[in-house]
């Protein structure tokens, strides 16, 4: 069950990258894994736990003088997610959580980003998890500084609409449906 919260965490982070890019004229930002995350949370016997992926990709295309312009990608590597707890890390990749033998991937894609005035900004998209897509809007908040970018972004979904969580785990008995997805990215601009 904390598998599938850490992927619906992880799809949140994945969406909240996507809302820092642009593609009409906008810069193309590299982001920098090292001081960068991508996270999830969730609750599991009523004792919240937090993870995060350790591999994504991020294209991001995002100017913030003119956000509706932007465009942005973000796939995660489901089979990268860890949270510390043993049990729960082997359970994450199997079969009745985020089944990566068949659905190794999930992706965010910001189709448009909206300003909401200030540094504050909403990358609407869609979230496919487990070969389903529902419409995802990812608010965040953008600062640059001297050619930096720091996105930080939270946004809350319920995993059993993505499918996560089968069989034993398809109620939210033990595991709660409602994760949390965290996106703290830092990215410069350039190739």
């Amino acid at each position: 069950m904390i598998g599938v919260a850490k992927t619906a965490r992880i799809f949140a982070v994945a969406a909240f990258g996507v809302v820092v890019s642009n593609v009409a004229e906008a810069a193309s930002w590299k982001v920098d894994p090292a001081r960068s995350q991508i996270g999830f949370s969730g609750t599991q016997t009523g004792e919240r736990f937090q993870g995060k992926f350790g591999r994504y990709q991020a294209t991001i295309d995002f100017d913030p003088a003119a956000p509706d312009g932007g465009h942005a990608v973000i796939v995660i590597e489901l089979g990268s997610a860890s949270t510390g707890d043993k049990q729960r890390d082997q359970a994450l990749p199997g079969e009745d959580w985020f089944d990566v033998a068949r659905f190794p991937t999930a992706t965010f894609e910001a189709k448009r980003f909206v300003g909401k005035g200030g540094n504050a900004y909403e990358a609407q998209g869609t979230l496919s998890l487990r070969g389903i897509s529902h419409d995802l809007v990812l608010p965040f908040t953008l600062d640059v500084q001297d050619g930096v970018a720091h996105a930080k972004g939270h946004v809350d979904l319920l995993r059993n609409a993505y499918g996560v969580g089968q069989n034993a785990w398809n109620s939210d008995a033990y595991v709660a449906f409602a994760v949390g997805v965290d996106i703290d990215l830092v990215a410069t601009t350039g190739p």
